[in-house]
């Protein structure tokens, strides 16, 4: 599966991290781990929403712990992420495929998925200005009546209203909103936005 991108500039992650603080997210995510911290909620989440053995694309994957976690529930799970660090993190995990790209301009080829999903906050640390070219990308990487799962933090630059109308303007329907990963219903004073949309089919 080839993976082409040419990025389009730098995202807000670039800008407000250092390779320091990738290492650091890294080291972080490592420690809970080792303490055996439960982290899993995003993936029980996705895993409710997903047929057996879906085919998954997790789309600024970080560390790559929730992909390995659906991988370990016996999906198929190709991940992206731009930063080279949280790569190779996620490279650590033998059951999930990892490609370094940008999303905005991100191509897999003929790949086509069942679910995407972007999880950790990946919607408001794009580049400024490429949210919608990435939500273009993520429909044009999913099968008819595939299912998009994004969760991300109300209080930043890119707000739920800018994500929905560009969702919407992506061709995606079927909206959902709920505050947690608990499906906590929606609030508009919400912290914590996650979002489920599909493609028609």
């Amino acid at each position: 599966m080839a993976t082409r991108n040419q990025p389009t500039g730098r995202t807000r992650w670039q800008s407000e991290r250092t390779a320091d603080e990738s290492r650091d997210y890294v080291a972080r995510f490592r420690e809970l781990e080792e303490k055996n911290v439960d982290t899993d909620g995003e993936a029980r989440f996705l895993d409710a929403v997903l047929a057996r053995e879906s085919t998954v694309l997790d789309a600024g994957c970080g560390t790559g712990r929730v992909g390995a976690s659906l991988a370990r529930r016996g999906h198929r799970v190709t991940a992206v992420d731009l930063d080279p660090i949280l790569v190779a993190e996620a490279r650590r995990h033998d059951n999930v495929e990892v490609h370094e790209a940008d999303l905005s301009t991100m191509d897999l080829g003929d790949a086509r998925f069942d679910a995407v999903i972007a999880a950790g906050n990946v919607m408001v640390f794009l580049g400024p200005g490429t949210e919608s070219a990435v939500l273009q990308r993520f429909h044009a990487h999913l099968r008819p009546s595939g299912v998009l799962v994004c969760g991300f933090a109300t209080d930043r630059e890119y707000t739920t209203a800018d994500y929905l109308r560009d969702a919407s303007a992506a061709g995606f329907v079927d909206t959902q909103l709920f505050s947690t990963w608990n499906l906590d219903p929606w609030t508009a004073d919400a912290d914590w936005a996650v979002v489920v949309a599909r493609v028609p089919g």
